[in-house]
């Protein structure tokens, strides 16, 4: 669903003009129940400001540059966390004996960190072999 989220967010972003579920749906080829669940769940974390009747639709509340992806994933997802304990305490039974808590916080923070980092605008703008940011290497064992 975040993955739809993401689309969504992105195609309400590049028109300015206000679209219905089912053109939004027929534009990111999707079902149109699942693109209406999404749009919902959008619009009720105020992502998506949403009207009713024949010429209501959807349409995003602020520009594509001021809305993060991460934002967009805890709309569908909630907190950001790379486990359960990274966010709340007492969701672990492993929590008394594991030492590895502050570490997935920090993990946690870090990924949520990157995707803060990346607004709507930005995903909109395919990016070239060029403009990677992250060079993979590879490394040889020898």
């Amino acid at each position: 669903m975040t993955d739809y989220a993401i689309l969504l967010m992105v195609e309400l972003t590049r028109d300015s003009e206000m679209l219905s579920a089912h053109a939004l749906a027929e534009r990111i080829h999707v079902e149109i129940p699942t693109a209406s669940k999404v749009l919902k769940l959008l619009a009720g974390d105020g992502l998506l400001e949403s009207y009713r009747g024949a010429s209501g639709g959807y349409r995003v509340s602020r520009q594509a540059g001021d809305i993060s992806v991460a934002e967009v994933i805890a709309a569908i997802e909630g907190p950001i966390a790379m486990t359960e304990c990274s966010v709340e305490e007492g969701l672990c039974s492993q929590e008394d004996s594991c030492e590895l808590r502050s570490n997935w916080q920090r993990i946690s923070l870090a990924v949520a960190g990157a995707l803060q980092e990346v607004s709507l605008a930005e995903m909109s703008t395919p990016m070239t072999k060029n403009d990677n940011p992250l060079q993979i290497t590879t490394l040889s064992v020898s």
